[in-house]
């Protein structure tokens, strides 16, 4: 079974950032995401380092196994609930190995963004706007979208979204890969 995307589903699982991981245990952020990307293997002092900050110890970190079952369908209280920066996220499922594709619910404050700063990462994205209004830039592009307007990019592009709605916006997205 592949390390990294073990790695991911225990931190991800534990509702941990890479941030906040490679503070808990003084392995840098970089390190924490080559290793989830299978760019790095760690050493196997390295790798107890990492899991004492989840905290899990090497004998439940390879034992732990997907679950057998194939979950299908979610209820809206089974949905995974996360907040960053003003922006409230529902996903479709928990974090899986084996998972290509991300499902989100974006809910947007007025004025909240993805960051004062442009970000990429591997894979593509696209998404329907629901309610309100929203600002996205892709590279040097720049569009004030609504209600049924749609996007779909690579987001190896810089990108960024920031809410322009006085009453905030709604974004039905989706991601591959996941990016947490």
């Amino acid at each position: 079974m592949d390390l990294g995307a073990r790695l991911r589903f225990v931190r991800t699982a534990r509702s941990l950032s890479q941030r906040e991981l490679a503070k808990r245990t003084g392995v840098t952020n970089s390190t924490i995401s080559l290793i989830e990307s299978g760019d790095m293997n760690p050493s196997v002092g390295t790798l107890k380092r990492v899991l004492d900050g989840i905290p899990v110890t090497l004998g439940e970190f390879f034992s732990i196994a997907p679950d057998g079952g194939e979950k299908i369908f979610f209820r809206s209280d089974e949905l995974v609930t996360f907040e960053q920066r003003g922006v409230t996220f529902r996903q479709v499922g928990a974090p899986a190995f084996g998972r290509t594709l991300q499902i989100l619910n974006e809910n947007y404050a007025p004025g909240a963004d993805t960051g004062s700063s442009v970000y990429a990462h591997e894979g593509e994205e696209g998404g329907f706007i629901l309610r309100g209004r929203v600002e996205i830039t892709v590279g040097e592009r720049c569009e004030v979208l609504g209600p049924g307007d749609a996007y779909h990019f690579d987001s190896r592009q810089p990108h960024r979204f920031r809410c322009v709605s006085p009453d905030g916006c709604e974004i039905i997205s989706a991601c591959t890969p996941p990016t947490f």
